[in-house]
């Protein structure tokens, strides 16, 4: 059993209806190139369609201390996550900046890229495993992309952590049963198309994970 993060939401009555399936995350994208980015309006009216115990995570890539600032002055995240190539430093400063706890996503494509997991997991509060994108890739993640599990059979590492990458209704209980996942994360699995959600594939998602 795993708890589970819906991330790229744009509806309130997806939020609703990941709320409603059972996540306990859900998360709201500010990154322009995305099919799932939300303007800081937007954002801030899903936030309010979030249930008291599921936790509003905001997805930012490379983020300034300005694009962080503006999106907290409007809308009340609980968790930032970090999607992009900052460093340890960089995730202590968002940390020291927001106040908030900082989610850092580790792009996997091999064993040669696990130890960055454990520099991470010094600092964030917890660690997101996902598929490394493609080169030249627009998206760091949401590409729909898995790894081998197997590179994180019996691995454990100094904060909670949360499975992402090509997972779907169909291959999550799998992916948990293999990695013992704690919790898993999923965009592009519970969509009918890129950017628009399926109310069905999310209450599907969290049954098999859960």
């Amino acid at each position: 059993m795993a708890d589970v993060k819906i991330c790229g939401l744009r509806e309130p009555a997806h939020v609703v209806a990941a709320a409603e399936a059972g996540a306990r995350f859900v998360g709201f994208v500010f990154f322009p190139k995305s099919p799932r980015a939300v303007t800081v309006s937007e954002a801030a009216a899903l936030a309010q369609a979030v249930p008291v115990g599921v936790a509003r995570v905001g997805l930012f890539v490379d983020p300034d201390d300005a694009l962080l600032a503006e999106v907290l002055a409007e809308v009340p995240l609980d968790v930032i996550q970090l999607h992009g190539h900052e460093t340890p430093e960089r995730v202590a400063e968002v940390k020291a900046l927001t106040g908030l706890p900082v989610m850092k996503a580790v792009g996997i494509s091999g064993a040669e890229d696990l130890p960055l997991l454990t520099e991470h997991g010094l600092v964030a509060d917890m660690l997101l495993v996902d598929a490394k994108a493609p080169k030249g890739a627009d998206l760091p993640g949401g590409n729909g992309l898995a790894f081998d599990w197997r590179l994180l059979v019996g691995r454990r590492w100094l904060r909670p952590w949360m499975l992402a990458g090509g997972l779907t209704p169909g291959n999550v209980a799998e992916a948990v049963r293999l990695t013992g996942a704690p919790m898993v994360d999923v965009s592009s699995g519970v969509e009918s198309e890129p950017g628009c959600k399926d109310v069905g594939l999310i209450g599907t998602f969290v049954a098999a994970a859960r």
